[in-house]
């Protein structure tokens, strides 16, 4: 697996670092407020789990699955939702969590939709930004760290489902996704 890589960008303990950084300035953010996450499957699981146990407030939880990539190396532009939620989001705190944003077409499309079903206020928190590659204006509330416009794998984000298990964030080299 390692010889697909082209660079390790964080470590395993750089990451549990930002993690609990990332945890105390939300658990200050949100004090009077109720907070529900909503993680963007599959890839923001890790970051996810590892976040909500940053947090020190009660924190309602729920996941959708939406994707723009389907089975390529670059996004589409058209959203589509998978799995929806399970709970109502109207009248809630809604941080949305993801593990990596580039185009921004989903938490664009995500935000519009929690907005219309009555959302009280809708953030971003996503693990990786890499901003290099947006194409629409988003304004991201909480980042663990900004990356190139490489592709990019580890502690929950993938290459056509695989990699995901690294425990640190990598580039792919070119060769293995631009078959």
């Amino acid at each position: 697996m390692n010889k697909a890589l082209k660079e390790i960008l964080f470590t395993e303990e750089q990451i549990k670092d930002r993690v609990k950084e990332l945890g105390i300035e939300i658990t200050h953010d949100y004090m009077d407020r109720d907070l529900f996450m909503v993680g963007i499957l599959k890839g923001s699981f890790i970051f996810m789990a590892d976040l909500i146990r940053e947090i020190n407030l009660p924190v309602l939880i729920d996941f959708m699955s939406v994707t723009s990539y389907g089975r390529s190396a670059t996004s589409s532009g058209e959203v589509k939702i998978l799995k929806d939620l399970d709970f109502s989001v109207e009248g809630r705190d809604v941080l949305i969590v993801e593990d990596i944003i580039d185009t921004g077409y989903t938490l664009e499309y995500i935000q519009k939709m929690f907005i219309t079903r009555g959302a009280r206020s809708v953030r971003f928190a996503t693990f990786l930004d890499k901003n290099e590659a947006r194409k629409v204006d988003i304004k991201v509330d909480y980042r663990g760290y900004f990356v190139p416009n490489d592709f990019i794998v580890g502690y929950g984000l993938d290459y056509s489902e695989e990699y995901r298990n690294l425990p640190y964030v990598a580039a792919l080299k070119e060769e293995v996704y631009s078959k």
